[in-house]
């Protein structure tokens, strides 16, 4: 891959100032201060926030404790998306910092999964990490990784330590001299409008006439309703790790420097702000 190593950096060190506060109808024995952290965008909520947690549950009755959530202006926060993403889908044209509201009751088993243990997460992470590789590579990378690779992975990600993670994640981001580019991009649109989950399809980064494909080519291919018609105005954004990416951005670029750790682009599309 191509040695921006300064945009693998800005990626992984992006934090978002959030305030969490504790909903107002939880019983407490006293009144709970909010807790204010910088979060990791590239991390997982139920990964960062056991200081939140802590914090809380010293107002709480512990009867009354069962298993946290999180919640912003009514949407319960899937943890399994990555933070970056969830402010960018749901957040990212309000003022700062980001308000969560944290739940200790009445979990909506309708809208998230379970996550007893940060080994939920681990095998969720390290699941997108193989189906990204199997995409890229036909699963040959990750497939020849020891154990001890997968894990460095893990824990590079759970610690924030970015040399120990881009050690081995640069082995995920490389191909043949005579490829141009992977087999095929991982990547994931979300439409803040929409309730399906997101849009995932096979996508190419280099054109049959050798071409490189772009962010454009990649939207008007999967979401064309992303692309303003020639005669009209925007009416969204496409956002990556809370930037606007300019459209003429080769797609490979992108899923080598702007992929989150679980080697997808999380790509959101968004109402653009009226005002």
């Amino acid at each position: 891959m191509t040695d921006d190593k300064d945009v693998l950096r800005d990626v992984w060190f992006g934090r978002i100032p959030t305030c969490f506060t504790l909903y107002q109808d939880e019983i407490t024995e006293r009144e709970a201060e909010p807790y204010y952290l910088l979060l990791p965008r590239i991390s997982y909520l139920t990964l960062v926030t056991d200081k939140v947690k802590k914090h809380f549950q010293k107002v709480m009755r512990q009867e009354e404790v069962s298993e946290i959530w999180f919640e912003y202006e009514g949407t319960p926060l899937k943890w399994h998306y990555p933070i970056g993403l969830l402010f960018d889908l749901h957040a990212s044209n309000t003022a700062l910092p980001w308000s969560i509201t944290v739940h200790f009751k009445n979990f909506p088993e309708k809208d998230l999964l379970h996550c007893h243990s940060k080994d939920v997460i681990e095998a969720h992470f390290m699941a997108c990490i193989k189906e990204a590789d199997a995409l890229k590579h036909k699963s040959q990378v990750i497939n020849e990784m020891q154990k001890k690779d997968h894990k460095q992975l893990w824990m590079g990600l759970q610690n924030d330590k970015f040399e120990q993670f881009w050690a081995i994640n640069r082995k995920l981001m490389e191909y043949p001299p005579e490829d141009s580019g992977f087999r095929y991009i991982p990547f994931r649109i979300y439409q803040a409008t929409t309730e399906r989950p997101f849009i995932q399809k096979l996508f190419r980064p280099i054109a049959s006439g050798g071409q490189s494909h772009t962010l454009g080519d990649l939207l008007k291919d999967v979401c064309p309703s992303a692309i303003a018609p020639e005669d009209g105005e925007q009416k969204t954004q496409v956002m990556i790790h809370g930037i606007e990416p300019m459209l003429e951005t080769p797609i490979q670029w992108l899923s080598e420097h702007m992929s989150y750790p679980d080697n997808f682009l999380h790509i959101s599309i968004i109402p653009r702000p009226t005002d």
